[in-house]
C-alpha cells in the first residue's frame, strides 16, 4: 500500500512538472480586414475546457484550427448531433475574457452569439459598460446578456472585475487578475491567468508608458517580474501592431518592435537582471496587415524583433488555427 501511494504521489508531481497551457489561435491580427482578427484560446493541459482571450474572430478560427488539427479532441462521431465546429464553440469554450471594447477584439463574439451556450464574459468595468450600452442593447444587437436594456436572453453572463483582483474564471480550472492598459486614450487590460502555481499573461492593445503618458505598463512589469523570479511565468501575448518606422503620433495606443523591446527591457530588470528572461515564450499578435503592394508587414515585425532580441526570449508569430503547447 505504501509503494502504491509513493507511486501515486510521484507521478502526481511529474505530472506537475511538465504542466503548462495549451493556447490555439483563432485570430492574429489587428484591424482593416475581418475574419482573422484578434482571438485566442488558452486552457491548462490539466483541464477541458478553454477560456477565450479576445473575440475577434471565433467560428472562422475554430474551423481553420480544425483544418490544422488543432483540436484532436474532437471528431464528427463524439460531435454529434453538432458539428466539430459547433462541439468546440459551445462545448469547449467555458467563457471569454474581453480586454477592451473596440470591433477588432469582439465582433465574432457578438455574430455568433445566437448559437452560442450559456457561459461567463469576463472584463474590466470600462469592457462590460461598453458591451452592455453600445453592443448587445437591443438595438446595434440582441440582448444576449443578462443585464442592460431591452429583452434580456441571458446567454451570457456579464462579470465587470476590479483591477488586482484574484477571480475564479468559471469552469475552465483557471484562475485571473485583469491590470489595465492605456491604448491612446481607451482604457484597455491585460490579464494574468494561472494555474498550479503557473501562469499566462494575455495583453489587449496597448501603448507604450513613455507615448502613453502612463504607468500602467510599468505595473504589469512589476508583476510579471515578479511571476518570472517565481519561476511561475510560462508566456505571454502582445500586441506589435506596426513595423519600426510609424511615428509615434501615429501609433494610436499600439507597439513597434522597438517599443516592445524597450518595454522588455523593463520587465527584464524587474525579472532579475540580464538573463532572466531567457526562454520565455512572447507570441507576437495584432499585427496590421498591409496594403501597399509589396509590403509584408509581418515579415518586417519578425524580422525586426529578433534583430534586437538581445534577452534571449522566444519570439512566436502564431498563424489562424495554430496550436502551441507552452510548457
Amino acid at each position: 500500500m505504501k509503494k502504491y501511494l509513493l507511486a501515486l504521489m510521484l507521478a502526481c508531481w511529474a505530472g506537475q512538472a511538465t504542466a503548462g497551457f495549451d493556447v490555439v489561435a483563432l485570430g492574429v491580427n489587428g484591424g482593416v480586414e475581418e475574419g482573422n482578427l484578434t482571438s485566442y484560446l488558452i486552457r491548462s493541459d490539466d483541464q477541458k475546457l478553454y477560456l477565450g482571450l479576445d473575440a475577434g474572430s471565433v467560428l472562422p478560427g475554430i474551423r481553420k484550427a480544425l483544418d490544422k488539427g488543432s483540436f484532436p479532441q474532437v471528431t464528427a462521431e463524439n460531435a454529434a448531433p453538432l458539428t466539430p465546429q459547433g462541439a468546440i464553440f459551445r462545448n469547449l469554450i467555458g467563457g471569454y475574457f474581453i480586454s477592451h471594447g473596440h470591433l477588432d477584439h469582439l465582433a465574432g463574439l457578438i455574430i455568433s452569439s445566437p448559437e452560442d451556450s450559456k457561459k461567463p464574459i469576463y472584463g474590466t468595468a470600462d469592457t462590460i459598460g461598453t458591451l452592455r450600452q453600445h453592443y448587445f442593447n437591443g438595438r446595434v444587437w440582441p440582448n444576449f446578456t443578462d443585464s442592460g436594456s431591452g429583452l434580456r436572453i441571458g446567454t451570457y453572463r456579464l462579470n465587470q472585475q476590479r483591477p488586482a483582483q484574484r477571480f475564479s474564471l468559471g469552469l475552465t480550472g483557471l484562475d485571473g487578475n485583469i491590470y489595465p492598459l492605456s491604448h491612446g486614450g481607451t482604457p484597455s487590460s491585460m490579464i494574468l491567468v494561472s494555474r498550479n502555481k503557473e501562469s499566462f499573461a494575455f495583453f489587449g492593445d496597448t501603448g507604450p508608458d513613455e507615448v502613453e503618458k502612463s504607468k500602467n505598463l510599468d505595473t504589469v512589469w512589476r508583476v510579471l517580474g515578479d511571476e518570472v523570479k517565481a519561476k511561475r511565468l510560462k508566456g505571454i501575448i502582445i500586441e506589435t501592431s506596426y513595423p519600426d518606422g510609424v511615428p509615434d503620433s501615429k501609433l494610436f495606443g499600439h507597439l513597434t518592435p522597438d517599443w516592445l523591446l524597450k518595454e522588455l527591457g523593463i520587465l527584464q530588470q524587474y525579472a532579475g537582471g540580464e538573463g532572466s528572461l531567457k526562454d520565455l515564450t512572447v507570441i507576437i499578435s495584432h499585427v496590421k496587415p498591409g496594403l501597399k503592394a509589396g509590403a509584408d508587414p509581418e515579415k518586417e515585425i519578425m524580422a525586426q524583433l529578433e534583430k534586437g532580441n538581445k534577452f534571449g526570449v522566444k519570439f512566436v508569430r502564431m498563424a489562424q488555427g495554430d496550436k502551441l503547447e507552452v510548457k
